[in-house]
């Protein structure tokens, strides 16, 4: 049976794009996304993995909102150098079937909008779908599939529900989306086999030329089709990363003023580095997690803050620390990572870390052949806006499934 043929916008490293090339039902038309790590951390992926000989044009570094150079190319630029465009991989695929991908989701998410001081209703992401939304009725793709936070519900920068805007975009151009996404469209990636708590929409839209009744349809999607490749259990963080080699940590002066904080045993497994911490933060995260291997659990959210307030000497409004429970799932990896990783504390008071890239991309289900090209930084940061790539193979599986019906 021929493969679907699929673009990925938005790309980020390639999260949900890996899952979809798992599922062995697609072959990759194109790519797109602005961030030079992702596109080269992608870009690697497609060559290494997946065999993609021209992932180097294949997957576009470009700013999806100059459109008509994205859809016809570009010559010359001093960011973007130059491109052959969407059209030249549409036309030589003879068209796609499906169109995946999620604009980002800061201005959506809740956190987001509680930190800006404007709600994010300034942020031009906000509107960053309607770019989504012209890709898609330009190439007039059988399915799309538009990944998202659960804050996207509540988001109305002004003053009117964004997803009535997304809903009537897509309205306008032929496509149908659930009529009740909070019902239908949530979905939590743990139970996908992911070891990790993650709600995310996925926001499927069916061109009408496909089908009738295509409300039924889609509820068919939501509550048979996809529910269908649910893991059987629940997976571990000790389960994720238990087996990962132990990092030793120095707790004496000389290797801080190196800024080397751990021993990190010699490993085939890539990524495996602790950041830098230094023996405050180190004692912190012992004392932490020594409380909940002890099961006392004495410290809540108020004798953390205390905690924070005795070791920093400042007082914080907001709950800093949190160790990652081994025998349950993790909570939602997030980019902030990248600044810190206070939120993710080994579960062993005896390595006194957060977690290296490599457990925070097990913990997102990256296979552990998958590269990551860039700083510490950049890996923790493209790592918390994936797409988990397990969550996105069932997705995919089911979206085949869906095909078929059409």
């Amino acid at each position: 049976m021929p493969k679907y043929r699929m673009i990925d916008l938005f790309a980020g490293c390639g999260g949900l794009e890996d899952g979809f090339l798992q599922s062995g039902k697609y072959t990759d038309v194109a790519a797109v996304e602005w961030l030079k790590p992702q596109v080269n951390t992608l870009k690697e992926r497609l060559r290494n993995k997946w065999n993609i000989e021209d992932a180097q044009e294949r997957v576009m570094h470009f700013d999806i909102q100059r459109e008509k150079e994205l859809f016809e190319g570009w010559q010359g630029d001093s960011e973007f150098a130059s491109g052959k465009g969407l059209d030249y991989f549409v036309n030589q695929a003879n068209g796609v079937d499906v169109i995946i991908g999620g604009p980002p989701c800061q201005a959506y998410s809740v956190a987001g909008r509680v930190r800006d001081e404007n709600g994010m209703k300034e942020d031009y992401r906000n509107y960053l779908f309607e770019h989504y939304l012209n890709v898609v009725n330009r190439y007039k793709p059988k399915v799309f599939v538009f990944e998202n936070v659960p804050g996207i519900l509540s988001a109305a920068p002004d003053g009117k529900p964004i997803t009535d805007k997304i809903r009537a975009g897509f309205e306008n151009i032929g496509y149908e989306i659930i009529d009740d996404l909070k019902k239908y469209a949530k979905v939590n990636a743990s139970d996908y086999g992911v070891p990790q708590n993650r709600d995310r929409m996925i926001i499927v839209g069916i061109n009408k030329k496909c089908c009738k009744y295509i409300q039924n349809l889609l509820k068919n999607f939501y509550t048979e089709i996809l529910p269908k490749y649910k893991s059987t259990k629940k997976v571990t963080v000790r389960e994720a990363i238990g087996d990962l080699p132990k990092c030793t940590p120095y707790f004496d002066e000389e290797h801080h003023k190196r800024r080397k904080s751990h021993n990190t045993p010699e490993s085939d497994i890539t990524w495996h580095n602790p950041r830098y911490h230094n023996l405050r933060d180190m004692d912190t995260f012992k004392i932490l997690a020594q409380d909940i291997e002890s099961e006392k659990r004495e410290y809540d959210s108020k004798k953390i803050s205390k905690l924070y307030e005795e070791k920093v000497g400042s007082k914080s409004p907001i709950h800093r620390y949190h160790v990652l429970e081994a025998e349950l799932p993790s909570t939602t990896i997030i980019a902030h990572l990248y600044k810190d990783g206070n939120r993710f504390i080994h579960y062993d008071s005896k390595q006194c870390r957060s977690i290296t890239v490599r457990e925070a991309a097990r913990l997102q289900s990256f296979d552990d052949d998958f590269n990551f090209v860039g700083s510490q930084g950049n890996a923790y940061q493209m790592i918390g806006n994936a797409v988990p790539p397990k969550l996105a193979k069932c997705i995919a599986l089911a979206i085949g499934d869906l095909m078929e019906m059409l």
